[in-house]
């Protein structure tokens, strides 16, 4: 009997503190921020005048003297403090290695809140539906949320946004979905979100242009209001803080939208597929700036498109649920097979531009004819199959290394499906 592998999963639940407990959780953010920004300038000053790298371990063997001088950390616990410490390691560590620029003193509008890394500190009550949240110093906050799966809870981050506490639980689980035994395709595309390779096509929300159109008209009032110019030393005008925070309000919502529109789709995806093929795409390249002297204008609607769609999302989705319902989600080498340019039936390359939406093939044994984001998921879920044989040709040659192979007849039916298992290995 196997047994389901435990994976880690975060859920998010609203608090609902009382309004002596909002003002202790506001004033606890700050001391973290305050502890954050001391042990960057700590690391800073230590290496620009005396030439001292300091690092975690250093760090966190201060925090003891650190809160006899300050006696007010006491309360926030040992480990809350080693993890936002950490969080400094952590900024170094990407900015070393080439992934983020060089840590920056935060102000206390861009530190959201503070991470319990184990148990220790807190306590939850919930089966995974609403329930209570137990803090050491501050007592039992009210709850509201529900986990597709729950688990054993590791560890739990205080998180305030746009004027809301949120506490955002990590679980060990074992989540499981129900799957079908089909395969398919998948194109994502700016006119058509997603067109599978069954021919069916799923449309971008009209809901979601709305929002936008929400969200530009609000920003257009909100340009007219009295916005802060620090070096001018002028503050923001009452109408400019409260339009803002319309437009906010307006931004998340579609926000909202879009991921619990990608959600199911994705799911409705899973549901029935075991086996689904995508393609690889450099969503942050394709959403590039244009270059001097382009079409800007132009480029910057085709980059607000395709976020819109979530083409860098979408693919995530889909890895995590298909892992969870026991199948594969694979991704296509674009750049080499070219799913676009190629046909699905005999696998000949035709030259395509933007505006050709029509696949027709060059090959004039072939004549295939097919919508071109149709041929494309088609053409992705070929290659996907081609790599699932070749693993069972690995399996059966590694099990049989004493038997011989011998090509006949039907092996060699035809070239196109010996190039598509080429493609494969």
């Amino acid at each position: 009997m196997l047994l389901a592998m435990s994976i880690t999963r975060r859920v998010t639940f609203r608090l609902y503190p009382s309004k002596t407990q909002a003002q202790k959780l506001s004033y606890w953010r700050r001391m973290h921020k305050d502890l954050y920004n001391a042990a960057l300038y700590h690391r800073k000053t230590e290496y620009q005048k005396f030439g001292n790298r300091v690092d975690y371990i250093q760090q966190q063997n201060c925090l003891p003297a650190f809160k006899k001088e300050w006696p007010e950390y006491v309360e926030l616990g040992s480990h809350a403090l080693q993890a936002t410490i950490k969080r400094v390691d952590f900024a170094y560590t990407r900015f070393f290695k080439g992934l983020g620029k060089y840590p920056r003193f935060k102000s206390i509008r861009h530190y959201s809140g503070w991470t319990y890394p184990c148990i220790s500190g807190w306590k939850i009550e919930t089966e995974g539906k609403n329930g209570y949240l137990t803090l050491s110093n501050l007592g039992r906050i009210q709850m509201r949320g529900k986990a597709r799966t729950w688990g054993k809870p590791t560890t739990c981050t205080i998180v305030f946004r746009n004027g809301y506490w949120y506490a955002s639980i990590t679980v060990q689980c074992q989540p499981q979905r129900e799957t079908g035994t089909g395969s398919v395709g998948i194109d994502l595309g700016c006119k058509e979100a997603i067109t599978l390779s069954t021919g069916e096509k799923i449309a971008k929300p009209d809901f979601l242009e709305a929002g936008q159109n929400k969200v530009k008209n609000a920003s257009k009032r909100l340009r007219r209001k009295r916005s802060s110019n620090r070096n001018k030393r002028v503050k923001a005008s009452r109408r400019w803080k409260k339009e803002r925070l319309k437009v906010s309000k307006l931004q998340r919502k579609v926000t909202r939208q879009r991921e619990d529109w990608l959600h199911k789709t994705t799911s409705n995806i899973v549901s029935g597929n075991s086996l689904i093929a995508g393609e690889q795409l450099n969503v942050k390249g394709m959403t590039a700036s244009a270059k001097k002297g382009k079409r800007k204008k132009q480029k910057a609607g085709l980059n607000r498109s395709i976020l819109e769609v979530g083409f860098g999302i979408i693919g995530d989705l889909l890895t995590y649920k298909a892992a969870e319902a026991g199948g594969f989600y694979l991704e296509s080498p674009t750049r080499e097979l070219k799913p676009t340019q190629r046909c699905a039936q005999c696998w000949e390359l035709t030259p395509k531009t933007l505006k050709d939406r029509t696949h027709f093939c060059s090959n004039p044994l072939c004549g295939h004819i097919e919508d071109r984001d149709v041929n494309a998921a088609q053409v992705n879920v070929i290659w996907a199959r081609g790599q699932e044989l070749a693993s069972l040709d690995g399996e059966s040659l590694s099990s049989t290394s004493c038997s011989k192979h011998e090509a006949t007849g039907d092996e060699e039916a035809s070239e196109t499906s010996s190039m598509r298992l080429a493609w494969a290995r």
